[in-house]
């Protein structure tokens, strides 16, 4: 079975950086394949409270994961920083896909990719609520200059 080569930071359009913490590595000496997931959570969500359009506390919308996927390349561990690659793949009326690269301290290829489906709810009601223009503006910043954005 083949699979997509891996990414190059040059691929991705906001990056942020994680240190990596002890508890972080499993048995095997690296980094649990769930923590991948940790890791593309506090990417895509810091990114939008940085650029204050997710209130998680108080916003009358929020955003709720509908899936996710990961393809592992190498491997991280502590004491190793991830600087994680951000990037809008699509982006619906209500939805977003972001595209997210794993890279290890200083490398340029990335140890992990994944994807991670955000919809965009109403706090109370958990039904699907159109993209705001502020928070189309900001998603709209990280999709690649091929047009990825849907209408």
């Amino acid at each position: 079975m083949s699979r997509p080569p891996a990414g190059q930071r040059s691929d991705y359009r906001a990056f942020s950086q994680i240190t990596t913490r002890w508890l972080d590595n499993d048995a095997y000496g690296h980094m649990n394949n769930a923590m991948h997931y940790q890791l593309f959570d506090t990417a895509v969500n810091g990114h939008l409270i940085a650029r204050s359009v997710l209130d998680f506390k108080a916003g009358e919308t929020v955003f709720l994961v509908v899936e996710t996927g990961c393809r592992y390349y190498g491997e991280i561990g502590f004491p190793d920083v991830v600087t994680a690659g951000l990037r809008v793949a699509s982006l619906g009326g209500s939805s977003v896909r972001y595209e997210i690269g794993l890279f290890r301290n200083d490398e340029t290829t990335a140890r992990a990719e994944g994807h991670f489906v955000h919809v965009n709810v109403g706090r109370t009601s958990r039904r699907p609520v159109p993209l705001s223009q502020n928070v189309r503006e900001v998603l709209q910043e990280l999709c690649d200059d091929s047009g990825a954005v849907a209408p």
